[in-house]
């Protein structure tokens, strides 16, 4: 297997759940970590804490991936810091609402094209060009369960899913002659602030979508990441699909 340390990863969406949890578990392993979300004071906490105690070199930027400005202008920002980006992962993504098609909230679906598509294209264009400079490197999308079996309401995130995982493909499929591998981990149901960004905030509803079951957790998918990161130079894992026991695809949970 290889050796993470001193590699340097770029996470996006770092301030919490699975974004945070990779940052914890690639820190661990002595990599490097430019950290990315919207959420700058949280962000900086853990970016001091994990410089602090795994003695990695940090950096934390407050960004909005939906801004393609503003992630050219960050990406430009940490380069004198950061020479070489051995692994990009993007994480940054959200559902919000849960209805049907002719009853959705048009700047709902809004913030989840300009997210999950938009933003992980404006960012993996502006890192992509440096990890071929560089002749080396990992892109690691984040998907979902939701990209391959959609499900009841769940309409255009399920869509934005499919898009990361045809993204994905079409990626490696271009860098193919270009020493970088691309790897998706798609998660099915994961324990996090996902389920309280869908419903806005509303706590009942967040509970109610781990009522009965024993979801993953954000550290579970982190280890699914560095599974893909750690693997031989000549080695790519093209795709983890990764769920609890209790779940065979998005339609298919068994609730106690």
């Amino acid at each position: 297997m290889g050796t993470l340390q001193g590699k340097t990863i770029f996470i996006t969406g770092a301030s919490s759940g699975i974004g945070k949890a990779c940052a914890e578990a690639f820190a661990k392993e002595g990599s490097h970590l430019i950290l990315a979300a919207r959420r700058a004071d949280r962000l900086l906490d853990i970016s001091k804490d994990l410089a602090n105690r795994y003695g990695v070199k940090t950096k934390s930027f407050q960004l909005d991936v939906r801004n393609q400005a503003e992630v050219k202008k960050t990406v430009s920002s940490f380069l004198d810091d950061f020479k070489k980006i051995d692994i990009l992962i993007n994480n940054a993504g959200l559902a919000k609402g849960y209805s049907k098609i002719y009853e959705g909230n048009i700047l709902h679906w809004e913030e989840m094209i300009d997210t999950n598509v938009k933003g992980l294209l404006y960012v993996t264009r502006e890192i992509l060009p440096l990890m071929i400079e560089n002749g080396s490197g990992h892109v690691i999308n984040i998907g979902s369960t939701a990209g391959h079996d959609v499900y009841q309401n769940g309409n255009v995130y399920c869509a934005t899913k499919f898009a990361v995982n045809a993204l994905t493909q079409s990626i490696r499929i271009d860098v193919l002659d270009k020493n970088i591998k691309v790897s998706t981990v798609d998660p099915g149901m994961v324990e996090t602030e996902f389920s309280l960004v869908r419903y806005s905030g509303d706590n009942e509803k967040a509970k109610n979508t781990y009522k009965g079951v024993k979801p993953l957790t954000a550290e579970d998918v982190a280890s699914a990441l560095l599974f893909c990161a750690s693997q031989p130079e000549h080695v790519n894992i093209n795709e983890i699909i990764i769920t609890p026991s209790i779940q065979a695809s998005s339609n298919h949970i068994f609730r106690k």
